[in-house]
């Protein structure tokens, strides 16, 4: 038999029966049939047919081997039930039988049915089986909906037809689980799911089948059809009026899109596979044709995809369901309607349209129920028949809509409630009403950044960033940023500046050129489009132009230095700027990644922003501020160690081989700490090693001091990398008698300080061995690359710039992330000849943004082409993309 012919059902069944009840000849024929749905898949064929003829040849099979194990008029029944009832099977799904059967006989068939699916795995077949009477049925689905749900899609594949629609009429609605219980167990069912997956469709890694618009919301939506109104198929809800054509139509698309992703997914895994990983991503964007272009990967256009047919789909889904709700829950009492104003009313507690003319005849009803939403919330949502109305109604928000004065009046007056902002912008990005009115912010929705620091869509992130900040506003979440509260209700007089500045800050995102000059150029004329006053309108435009600049600054430069907040202070204009730009950076990262924020970030934007406020209230200059800094610093860190009774002779005579670099960079209490420790240290072997927790930066903080060597950053770095400690910050000095003072900040894999004293004992005797024996080789890294990491290809570039104010050299590498990163690097560091000076650690999901200030050994600029070229090719040499 040809592959051709393979799915010509009597042709196949010709072939079993050649076959006989040998397993192996079966599963031969089988695997062959496989083979061609496979080979029928790649060339493009519609994958409803696939799916269904998978579930038809796995009938062939089972009845071929029932025929063999019970005959032709067995008084049992082989029923097909769950997916497989659907007659809906993907290469890995779950082949879910029950074997029916009379009170009396189960002993009398204990050996047929163990034959049978002994035979049928030999055949090639997974089966889930259950055997059951009929009243084990009823007994069963009544005390689980999981049981009663497979039942329903129950489907006879061979046997005794009456013992099968016996079963069928005993566990009907009018027997068990009526269509109301029936529901809500579905709809709470729902929620447990969803929120399984963070109540969204837009995960990095999304579950075709179970995640939030997956196929497991169309399979609800058609379970409560078949049980309340009786329906055979999906199309009947048009019938019933549950749905139009078009709608119907785009129900269809969605599950035609969903399942060729999950059959390509079975077939690429070999096996039942509904999670869409990153590297799964990669080889079906390349299968479905998606090819790298413009400002976007392959994997990103095939992702958008995804996205949007998710999103379509839990739009559908709610709504269908809030129809649904209103004909199987309300059928008895639909409630009186209560008017709102001249176009809504409220029923139930949902709002709706009074008529289906009112977005027709009043087109800026289309944002005023969004706004009266948020007036009334008393009010629990949209009717279902409303939301149809705005979806229908969509296309009326055209240029012309946008430039009516009661429509921008609107959509500002949204922006500027006391509540609900958050919940009615994503309600209106649900319905397509954000995406109309702002057609750059439709272009965004879906599209997912491939790089494992942005954990959701650009438009997800955008709504949760805005999220953040109307919490900035109300008093019980101010517990959690005390600082970004404070001013957030008293220095922020127009918070809707803010949430516009946030609503822009990526919508460039996707496209070619700089995102935030493109995004600022939009926002600049959405602003005074909107009747924004000029400066306004300009702090908008300047907070997306310049949303980054802040995280940038505190991450990746040396925020120690005058010079550096010197340069941010100017870059942030004002006072007024700055809080604008604290609250969103604040926000925005919190928003890009749940295991992004920890306290060392929080720490480090808490300084930036104090040191750039102080220069620009007191208007000082970097050279009068570097001189109170010193001051300051020394003055405090004195009186702190006479507190503790440590002479000033010792102090003095310490201190007078600090650099004036150390007193910056360390605050007063660190500076006391490690004199009091060197004081006492005197005359005792190298290394000292100091470990605390819960310090002010968040984090652990290390210090070591140590006769300077310039292997010293490799074996700590190998060293703490091997702990499974993450790196944050390394802050490398050096007295003027040569010994390294060196601080490390490193946090446990949970983002958390050592909580552990047996732990910090562990780690400290593990560090004190390795620098008393520097000639060892450093250990191999016990820290695995997540898998995630391998799916990203990311380029190892080495750039260098010279810090002359500091003579120092800047070497800026961005590379991915792997065990012992940085201990190799300075491994290259001293093969190089080249001195650390000090260095920024920044990761961004598998990228690596790392900044070292550098010297050669006399600590002196690297001027000498030699020494760049040396440490450009080693590390782009030995830094090339991480083995897997």
């Amino acid at each position: 038999m040809s592959n051709s012919e393979i799915f010509d059902a009597t042709a196949f069944s010709r072939a079993l029966t050649a076959a006989g009840n040998e397993p192996a000849a079966c599963r031969r024929v089988l695997h062959k049939a496989t083979t061609a749905l496979a080979e029928d898949f790649a060339r493009g064929a519609p994958v409803d047919n696939l799916v269904r003829r998978r579930a038809l040849l796995v009938d062939r099979v089972l009845q071929h081997g029932w025929r063999h194990h019970f005959g032709d008029t067995a008084p049992q029944a082989l029923v097909a039930v769950g997916g497989y009832g659907r007659g809906e099977l993907h290469p890995g799904s779950d082949i879910d039988i029950q074997i029916l059967h009379q009170e009396d006989d189960v002993n009398r068939i204990a050996a047929k049915v163990s034959d049978l699916l002994t035979w049928a795995w030999d055949a090639g077949l997974e089966l889930g089986p259950s055997v059951r009477t009929v009243a084990q049925c009823v007994e069963e689905a009544g005390a689980d909906i999981t049981v009663a749900t497979n039942l329903m899609e129950a489907r006879l594949v061979a046997g005794n037809g009456a013992l099968f629609h016996a079963m069928g009429e005993a566990v009907g609605p009018d027997r068990i689980w009526p269509s109301p219980e029936f529901f809500r167990a579905k709809l709470k069912e729902q929620h447990c799911r969803h929120r399984k997956f963070n109540d969204t469709a837009y995960n990095l890694e999304p579950n075709v089948k179970e995640g939030p618009g997956g196929l497991r919301d169309i399979q609800v939506i058609g379970w409560v059809a078949k049980r309340h109104f009786g329906a055979r198929t999906l199309h009947d809800l048009v019938d019933h009026g549950f749905l139009s054509e078009s709608e119907f139509s785009s129900l269809m698309e969605g599950q035609n899109f969903l399942w060729r992703v999950r059959f390509a997914l079975h077939i690429v895994t070999g096996r039942r596979e509904d999670r869409l990983l990153l590297d799964h991503q990669i080889v079906l964007a390349r299968q479905f044709g998606y090819t790298d272009g413009g400002a976007n990967l392959a994997v990103e256009k095939f992702m958008k995809s995804y996205y949007r047919t998710a999103m379509a789909l839990s739009r559908l889904n709610e709504m269908l369901l809030q129809l649904f709700e209103e004909a199987i829950l309300y059928a008895d009492d639909p409630g009186e309607p209560v008017a709102i104003n001249k176009r809504f009313q409220s029923r139930k507690g949902y709002i709706e349209a009074k008529n289906s003319a009112i977005f027709s005849r009043y087109p800026f009803a289309l944002l005023e129920i969004f706004l009266l939403l948020q007036q009334h919330p008393e009010l629990k949502g949209v009717r279902a028949a409303t939301i149809r109305l705005i979806r229908d109604h969509r296309h009326l928000i055209d240029d012309a809509f946008r430039a009516d004065l009661r429509n921008r009046a609107l959509f500002m007056e949204i922006l500027r409630q006391g509540r609900g902002i958050t919940d009615q912008l994503r309600a209106m990005n649900r319905y397509g009403v954000l995406a109309a009115y702002l057609p750059a912010f439709g272009r965004i929705a879906g599209l997912m950044q491939y790089d494992l620091f942005h954990v959701y869509t650009v438009d997800e992130h955008t709504l949760t960033v805005l999220r953040n900040l109307r919490r900035f506003t109300v008093a019980e979440h101010k517990h959690e940023f005390p600082l970004c509260s404070d001013l957030m209700t008293k220095h922020i007089p127009k918070p809707e500046l803010l949430y516009l500045g946030a609503l822009f800050h990526d919508i460039a995102k996707g496209r070619d050129g700089d995102h935030s000059q493109l995004g600022a150029a939009e926002a600049l004329a959405f602003c005074r489009h909107h009747g924004l006053g000029e400066y306004d309108a300009r702090l908008v435009a300047w907070l997306v132009e310049h949303h980054l600049v802040m995280s940038v600054t505190s991450q990746r430069k040396d925020i120690s230095d005058p010079e550096v907040l010197q340069e941010f202070a100017q870059a942030a204009r004002n006072p007024n700027y700055l809080n604008h730009l604290f609250l969103l950076t604040v926000a925005d990262i919190r928003g890009t990644n749940p295991s992004l924020w920890n306290s060392w970030r929080e720490t480090l934007l808490l300084e930036l922003y104090s040191g750039a406020m102080r220069i620009l209230r007191l208007g000082k200059g970097p050279s009068a501020d570097r001189e109170e800094r010193l001051q300051a610093t020394r003055s405090e860190a004195r009186e702190l160690l006479r507190q503790h009774g440590i002479q000033q002779a010792a102090v003095k005579a310490l201190w007078a081989t600090f650099t004036e670099d150390y007193f910056l960079r360390y605050a007063a209490d660190e500076v006391a700490w490690h004199t009091q420790a060197l004081a006492q240290h005197h005359g005792e072997p190298w290394p000292l090693i100091l470990m605390r927790h819960r310090m002010r930066r968040g984090g652990t903080e290390i210090f070591i001091a140590c006769a300077a060597d310039d292997r010293l950053f490799a074996a700590t770095t190998s060293t703490l990398d091997q702990a499974g400690l993450s790196i944050v910050d390394a802050r490398i000095t050096r007295s003027t008698d040569d010994v390294a003072l060196d601080t490390y900040i490193v946090l446990e894999a949970n983002g958390e300080a050592i909580s552990s004293a047996h732990r910090i004992q562990d780690i400290y005797t593990k560090l004190r061995h390795r620098l008393r024996h520097l000639d060892e080789a450093p250990p191999r890294p016990s820290r695995r690359l997540p898998r995630q990491f391998k799916s990203i290809a990311i380029t190892t570039e080495v750039r260098f710039s010279q810090d002359d104010a500091n003579q120092r050299t800047v070497l800026e590498l961005t590379t991915a992330d792997r065990p012992g990163l940085l201990s190799q690097v300075g491994q290259i560091l001293h093969e190089c000849e080249v001195r650390l000076e000090n260095a920024r650690i920044s990761t961004f999901g598998a990228r690596v943004e790392d900044v070292f200030y550098v010297t050669d050994r006399h600590h002196r600029p690297l001027r000498e082409e030699r020494q760049l070229h040396c440490l450009r090719q080693q590390l782009t040499t030995r830094l090339g993309q991480p083995a897997s």
